[in-house]
Formats: C-alpha cells, structure tokens, sequence
C-alpha cells in the first residue's frame, strides 16, 4: 500500500480527492487506505454477473463505473475517523458504537452529495467502518476471524441515535420475507465473508486461478449462500433462488478460471440482467473480503500511532 493519503474531495460529483504524500501515515489512514482500495477493487473487477464493473452498469440505470469510484474515494475521511475513534477507546463501548454511527451517517451525506443522491455504498460504510474500528482498537491483533469478532461486538451495540428508516428497501424486503440483512451479517460476525468470501478467495489462489479469478470466486461464493435483500428487492424470491443456484454452478464447474465455470458466469449473468437484479449486498461483502484479506497482511502494530 503506498503511502498515497486522500484528502477530502473538491465540491462536484465527478471530482476526484487531492492526493498528498506522507511518508509515514498513520494507522487510521492506513486502515482507510485499505477500505477505499477494497471499494475501487471491487467496482474495478470484471466480469461481475448484474454488477457494475469495467464494462458497463449491469442491472442499473443509475450507477457507472465513474461513479462507484467518486463515491468510494469520497469516503476515505469517514474511514480515517472511524479508526482515529476506535484509537482513542480502550472498550468496544456504547461510546464508540454511537460515534461510529454518526460518523457513518456523516459518510453518507457525503457520499450522497459526490453521486448525487444515489445510494452507491451505503452498505459498505457499515461493513468498513465497523472492521476498519475493529482493527483499530486492537492493532495487535489483525486476524480476519478476530477483527470481524471485535466488529461484531460493536454492531450488537444499541445506538440511541440511529433513525427509522421509513419505507427502505432493505427493511421492507427482511420484514416481507423474514430473512436477515446487513445488520445481521455485521452482528454475527460477518459469516459470509469469513466462511465463503475469504475460504474460497485463499482456495482459488492456492489452485492458481489468478487474482481477477480468485477474486471472482470469491464473490459467487458469497452469493451462494447470502440472502441478497438487493436481489430479493428487485427479483424476490425466485430471483434470489436463481443467484444462488447460478453462482453454486459457477464454482461446481470450476470457477472463472475454468471454461465450464465461465460459460457458467455467462449463464448467471444473462439471468441477473434478465431480472434486472444485482448482488449489490454480496458486492459489499466481497469487499469486506478483500479488505480482511489485505489487513492480515499488515504487520501487527504494538501500538496506536
């Protein structure tokens, strides 16, 4: 990771962050420094089946290539303030949890204003911002299992400030089919990432798939099995049925770096675009994957600096 520091973005939802250089940043600036590069990876990777990415928007109307990134290096501070709080507290406490939330809340805002109202990582503020807190609080302590553990905790804490959402998408489709969301992921632990995201990421490059590949295999694993409140919103349950079956298809044939496995992807991919659904839940797991991954790469750090 270069030591490349964002700062916050220029007014203008194409507008890029400046950039200064810094030759020993912090921790928390490392931390967010991972989280962006999680988010550009993963809006980057290609192909992914109803998914925005390096061709096109897949089943959205909304969303670009062009956006995914302004919206994801627009979040840089928030993630720099996550972990600069978790820094300063000794506890995963009510404290934390409640500054976590509002700073997430002020993330969004932002992130909102850079893509002009649409929600492109609504989703992955949580995720990131409780994992980024998590390895923040205990820098010395950087394993995947152990930091979405710690993230857990924090999740599971009540925020007396968190508002009611009327009529989201999300609420509306958990309430419809009784099936948990990202809440829930976050407060068990994130199993779709440590269970399927990150095993099969580790298992594809241990089988030299290739990076792009592996980190395929990695998506179509979390789909296999995630309750996509995305997918159920836009295809309902016979759509999400057909992503979790395609994406076990994918991975049965061989994965992406097999011919079978592709045809397979282009099966998947023909599906989503026909029910105009996208795995946008299990896009923002995978890059919590991908950030777990590169963060158990980091050197444990004895201390919060």
């Amino acid at each position: 990771m270069s030591a490349l520091i964002a700062t916050l973005p220029t007014d203008g939802p194409t507008s890029r962050p400046r950039l200064r250089t810094q030759a020993s940043p912090s921790l928390a600036e490392r931390l967010a420094d991972l989280a962006v590069q999680a988010l550009l990876d993963e809006a980057n990777l290609s192909p992914k089946p109803g998914l925005v990415d390096r061709r096109g928007s897949g089943a959205h109307d909304d969303l670009h290539l062009a956006l995914m990134i302004d919206s994801a290096h627009s979040l840089w501070p928030t993630f720099r303030a996550m972990a600069e709080a978790a820094q300063q507290h000794t506890a995963l406490d009510s404290a934390l949890r409640a500054t976590v939330g509002r700073l997430g809340r002020e993330g969004e805002t932002r992130m909102l204003g850079v893509t002009g109202g649409v929600n492109t990582h609504r989703g992955a503020i949580w995720a990131l911002g409780l994992l980024s807190s998590a390895a923040a609080i205990r820098p010395d302590d950087l394993e995947p299992t152990a930091v979405a553990a710690r993230a857990a905790t924090l999740a599971r804490l009540d925020d007396p400030a968190l508002p009611v959402r009327q009529g989201s998408h999300g609420a509306e489709v958990r309430r419809r089919y009784g099936v948990p969301g990202a809440r829930e992921q976050a407060q068990q632990g994130f199993p779709a990432v440590i269970q399927h995201g990150l095993v099969q990421l580790r298992r594809s490059r241990a089988n030299a798939a290739g990076e792009q590949n592996a980190q395929l295999d990695a998506l179509l694993a979390i789909m296999t099995t995630l309750p996509d409140t995305c997918v159920l919103h836009r295809a309902g349950m016979a759509g999400l049925n057909s992503m979790q079956q395609g994406a076990r298809k994918v991975l049965q044939a061989g994965g992406c770096a097999q011919l079978a496995g592709r045809r397979q992807l282009r099966e998947l991919e023909r599906d989503m675009l026909a029910l105009r659904a996208s795995p946008g839940g299990a896009a923002d797991l995978l890059a919590a994957t991908l950030f777990l991954d590169r963060l158990a790469q980091m050197p444990a750090q004895t201390g919060r600096s």
